[in-house]
């Protein structure tokens, strides 16, 4: 059996505006052994597969300041505090590629982005009949190219490894667990 450990304490070493930096020193139940450890406590996150009425995926291209690469993803972001994920996927996705639809997202699932040093959850959503209603809203520096494939398309995409984002992946396998390949 294993055991959480003991937090002894935890201090916040930084803000890095996404996130906080954590020191916390911890003290295994098992072994009694004691550790200084390091994570990073954020916001919530979410992503939403968007649908078209035709039956496209609405996905977009944006720069990448992490890998210094441009990414096929589909739309995403923090959840703002107090906000619920589901409303968040939502404006996130219309936000970014101007796309909505007055039907509620239906919840996919949820992943640790990395629970080794990230505390927080990753929510997915996919978001059905969405059609192109407004202009983006970008964040400042978002940069942000929004284009249609069908599912067979991003299935390909996936497979050639184009689309490659770990969390984008999560909500594909989501999808495709309950509604088949």
């Amino acid at each position: 059996m294993i055991n959480k450990w003991i937090t002894i304490d935890d201090v916040q070493v930084d803000n890095f505006k996404i996130f906080d930096m954590h020191r916390v020193k911890r003290k295994s139940r098992d072994t009694g052994r004691e550790g200084d450890f390091v994570y990073l406590n954020s916001a919530h996150w979410v992503n939403i597969i968007p649908i078209t009425k035709a039956g496209n995926i609405v996905l977009i291209k944006q720069y990448r300041h992490g890998t210094d690469d441009i990414t096929i993803e589909i739309p995403g972001g923090l959840v703002e505090h107090k906000e619920f994920p589901r409303l968040a996927g939502e404006r996130e996705c219309t936000e970014e590629t101007g796309y909505f639809s007055p039907e509620n997202a239906e919840y996919l699932g949820e992943t640790l982005p990395n629970p080794a040093f990230l505390n927080n959850i990753c929510y997915s959503y996919v978001w059905r009949n969405v059609e192109l209603k407004y202009e983006q809203n970008l964040d400042r520096h978002e940069e942000i190219m929004v284009f249609e494939k069908s599912f067979a398309e991003v299935k390909d995409l996936i497979n050639e490894g184009k689309i490659n984002h770990s969390l984008v992946l999560n909500a594909f396998f989501y999808y495709f667990l309950k509604y088949g390949f």
